[in-house]
């Protein structure tokens, strides 16, 4: 397990991290969410030292991380830190030879990830001859070659094509399947919501709102009601019911034990229901509502 504990961190009169605690287990993955500027980036150096915390510290399986803990360790920076000048297999087996992979092994592994990612007619290549997209897969693969027990991924889909999405998605399913621990962040909700078992939402360096998504999901005090008569959206003003529009959708906002049923006979009242959605918030709700934004 990645344990993060209590972290704090400033930067002169910049807070980054305020107490920021949570776990990462092995085998599931979770999603690191929160606004521009929240802490994300600087929670994920420090597992690898290239950020000191001022208070805190950063565990695997309760014991200090140590430099040879983090050659066991997968890191994708969101800035990309890869040689524009130099041939993607070389390249890939490169950073699979500083984790401590033997020359042909690491060569090896270089092309069976390139094969996996579709870029096997790629391997001599120069990065800087590939799409952003192409190269945001060589940064992942450059990233997991060594078999990593962690993976710390810092906007690993960003650029991507739906395509590319769908294959990174699948590789960190498969990842998390055979163990191991992944932590990622995204602005992407959607794309979160779909392949994370558990989240932490944090907001000025502190967490907000965490735990796993169905759960948080279920939880919630809030329920949202969409309700087409007559295939438009049903716009009855409802007596202590709040609304919200989005993206020419109308929801309305409910307490989770609200009557339901009073409401479904009023819209009936009205025409023919057409479609009638009651169901938890999304990512995007409690996101929105973590942060209060």
């Amino acid at each position: 397990m990645l344990k993060f504990s209590n972290l704090e961190k400033r930067f002169g009169d910049v807070v980054a991290l305020d107490g920021l605690s949570f776990s990462v287990q092995p085998g599931r993955i979770l999603g690191f969410l929160g606004p521009n500027g929240a802490g994300k980036t600087t929670a994920m150096r420090c597992v690898f030292g290239l950020v000191n915390p001022d208070q805190g510290h950063v565990e695997w399986n309760s014991l200090p991380i140590d430099s040879e803990t983090r050659l066991r360790f997968g890191y994708m920076p969101e800035e990309r830190g890869l040689y524009p000048k130099m041939r993607v297999g070389e390249q890939i087996a490169y950073f699979a030879r500083l984790s401590g992979m033997e020359r042909k092994h690491a060569a090896d592994a270089a092309t069976q990830w390139l094969t996996r990612f579709g870029l096997a007619d790629r391997h001599t290549s120069k990065l800087e001859e590939l799409s952003h997209g192409n190269q945001q897969r060589v940064q992942l693969a450059s990233a997991l070659v060594h078999d990593p027990v962690v993976a710390v991924l810092d906007e690993p889909f960003a650029g991507l094509d739906p395509i590319g999405m769908e294959t990174m998605a699948t590789v960190l399913r498969t990842l998390a399947l055979q163990g191991m621990a992944i932590l990622f962040s995204s602005h992407q909700l959607d794309l979160v919501a779909d392949i994370c078992q558990d989240v932490v939402i944090i907001d000025h360096g502190r967490s907000v709102l965490q735990g796993d998504v169905g759960e948080l999901r279920r939880l919630s005090a809030t329920r949202f009601l969409e309700v087409d008569v007559n295939g438009v959206p049903w716009r009855e003003p409802l007596a202590g019911v709040e609304t919200a529009g989005d993206n020419g959708r109308h929801r309305y906002i409910l307490d989770r034990n609200a009557a339901i049923g009073e409401i479904l006979e009023q819209a009936r009242a009205a025409g023919e229901i057409t479609r009638f959605s009651f169901e938890p918030p999304n990512l995007t709700d409690l996101f929105r509502e973590a942060v209060g934004r």
